[in-house]
């Protein structure tokens, strides 16, 4: 049975070590793909951190982090940023 990732605030750690993670790249990669400024504005231990660790690991392109995710098929060229 998976664990619930309580505290982890890494992607690549949440991945690796099977925790369980529910899948919204779909959201960034729009974010990441989308022409303008963000400000990640929330309420304390409502996962900045993580997305800002997902967008690290995805504009870092480590693509195997992202195998079975929504983010694998929208992806195309897996490019460093």
């Amino acid at each position: 049975m998976k664990q619930i990732p309580i505290g982890i605030q890494s992607f690549p750690s949440l991945i690796n070590e099977g925790f369980v993670y529910l899948d919204k790249t779909d959201m960034i990669y729009r974010l990441a793909n989308r022409k303008a400024c963000y400000f990640l504005s929330r309420p304390r231990r409502f996962g900045k951190s993580l997305t800002v660790s997902t967008l690290k690991a995805y504009f870092d392109g480590q693509k195997e982090l992202f195998a079975g995710t929504k983010i694998e098929k929208l992806e195309t060229k897996w490019e460093l940023a």
